[in-house]
């Protein structure tokens, strides 16, 4: 991708293991790959802007969401269940919800911020004392993932297969955290593993399984009929649909087990569109998690509970620190604002949902291909209107 270095510190946020089970895709046998399909809905303007953007790789369904004030424009590509309803693995878009079920936790007085993994979950050793507050902002010391050569053999397998490399149930995760490494200082940190770790503890704390809370506490007051936590594959909606890797291969589904917490979501156009405007608006479940906490990897970036808060491209940041943009020079954004959002990426899945404040504008990208889309979504949040 152009602009790859001053763009650090917006892709410090990553998405699920995708740099990992990308890899060592050349020794299997590659299907030709799908094209983006040519059955479209919505605004003309907006699908050719969409196709006109499009970066190399596989495509097959794709649905775009621009939300300015009330007024929502689309464009979606070989969504066969009909406009705003195809299904998607939503990946680390997942965080958000999960740091939507922490701010409500604090509020139904279930756990508080110094809470601990220890007292929650059981973990003994150096993770036993990381906190709550330092799991939801990614200053928990702990890796990005469990260094288990188990775990580490199952991402490798999952390259060749397309396999679901989440198996762990929870003791299996409380294990992982028991052995972990924690890097004493803390410092800012993308951890898939401790997400998961949190969504666990949020568990614990109030005698429920994540996926229920995911349904009790934010879908259904936000009446997101469509969004889900399946937990294992038998919680998959009947028909669920699978997505292809960058190259085009099959991806089996990512229903994560114990790691659900980090990004197993599964949801649609219109229900993303609804719960992002809900936290531009302020009126989400637990919606104090967008607000920015803490630095998060340079360049103005900030973290609040999961969510990220970055400055629009074409605030002056052409120093090469961290700053995002796109090696031409112009944005054409909206100088001086923020924008809000998270990403992600499954085995066969991307996503990007972000809002700005300011502008009251909103975007929702989600792709049935393992392709991030980051650049088409921050050009439709950060434009002048």
């Amino acid at each position: 991708m152009s602009g790859g270095e001053r763009r650090a510190g917006r892709r410090v946020v990553a998405a699920v293991v995708a740099g990992v089970v990308t890899l060592g895709l050349g020794a299997a046998a590659i299907p030709r790959p799908p094209s983006l399909s040519a059955e479209t809905a919505g605004d003309e303007a907006l699908i050719q802007r969409v196709r006109d953007e499009l970066p190399a790789g596989a495509f097959d369904r794709l649905a775009v969401a621009v939300v300015d004030g009330d007024e929502v424009t689309r464009a979606e590509f070989g969504t066969a269940a009909g406009p705003g309803a195809d299904e998607f693995e939503i990946g680390s878009v997942t965080k958000t919800v999960t740091a939507s079920l922490y701010a409500v936790a604090q509020q139904r007085g279930e756990v508080q911020r110094e809470s601990t993994l220890g007292e929650l979950l059981g973990v003994t050793g150096d993770a036993s004392s990381i906190t709550l507050e330092e799991l939801a902002t990614q200053h928990s010391g702990l890796p990005r993932l469990p260094a288990d050569l188990s775990f580490v053999g199952r991402v490798l397998l999952a390259n060749l297969t397309g396999a679901d490399p989440y198996t762990d149930d929870v003791a299996d995760l409380v294990g992982q955290a028991s052995r972990a490494e924690v890097d004493d200082e803390k410092p800012y940190g993308y951890s898939n593993f401790g997400m998961a770790l949190l969504g666990q503890a949020l568990a614990a704390a109030a005698d429920t399984p994540w996926e229920q809370l995911v349904a009790e506490r934010v879908a259904e007051p936000l009446g997101l009929a469509d969004t889900y936590a399946p937990g294992d594959p038998d919680g998959l909606r009947a028909d669920a649909p699978t997505g292809v890797t960058a190259s085009g291969r099959h991806a089996d589904a990512w229903t994560m087990r114990a790691f659900g917490p980090a990004g197993s979501v599964r949801s649609t156009l219109d229900d993303m569109v609804a719960y992002t405007v809900a936290q531009r608006d302020d009126r989400a479940p637990g919606v104090i998690a967008t607000e920015p906490l803490v630095e998060a990897g340079g360049g103005g970036a900030e973290i609040g509970w999961a969510w990220m808060t970055t400055p629009h491209d074409g605030d002056g940041d052409d120093d090469g620190d961290g700053g995002r943009g796109d090696g031409d020079g112009d944005s054409g954004s909206a100088p001086g604002g923020t924008s809000t959002w998270h990403n992600g990426m499954t085995g066969g899945y991307a996503s990007f949902i972000g809002f700005d404040r300011d502008s009251d504008r909103a975007v929702v990208v989600l792709s049935s291909s393992a392709v991030s889309l980051d650049d088409l979504a921050f050009a439709l949040l950060e434009e002048e209107k």
